[in-house]
């Protein structure tokens, strides 16, 4: 952990010029956005090793009012929603939390602007932290950061 997941409306699997964006792209700066992190001492917030961004378009949707209020506006009425949801143990503090979550806003801000300046985007951030009941990790990813070089 952290996992960082993101639920995104397929519409949005398109080229920029055809009013989708770079999910790949997205994931790729989130995550070093997440590497860049650090605590109130300077240590790294987030193991390298348990950074995990992944995308998954959703296979059926229903937004709003399903498109007549954009187009009543003038535009298509299409329109496309993300929800990113970061997922962390506990442990950090809440100057941490706060930090964290306005670097991936921003982030996810640059990323999208282009998509907000032409209108029916929305976007939601969610950072949870929980006491897991079940917690099971297996991996070879956090020995590979953890050797001297």
């Amino acid at each position: 952990m952290p996992h960082l997941v993101i639920l995104y409306t397929p519409n949005l699997d398109r080229p920029a010029a055809e009013g989708g964006t770079d999910m790949t792209a997205l994931c790729r700066a989130l995550a070093d956005v997440m590497l860049a992190q650090r605590d109130e001492a300077g240590a790294v917030v987030f193991p390298p090793g348990g950074i995990r961004v992944l995308a998954y378009p959703a296979a059926h949707y229903a937004i709003a009012d399903g498109g007549a209020a954009g187009r009543a506006a003038g535009g298509s009425g299409e329109y496309a929603f993300v929800y990113l949801n970061l997922r962390m143990a506990r442990g950090r503090s809440a100057a941490v939390h706060a930090a964290c979550g306005r670097a991936l806003e921003a982030c996810v801000r640059q990323h999208f602007e282009p998509l907000f300046a032409r209108g029916g985007v929305g976007v939601t951030l969610q950072i949870d932290e929980g006491h897991e009941v079940f917690d099971a990790k297996m991996s070879t990813l956090h020995p590979l950061f953890a050797k001297k070089g």
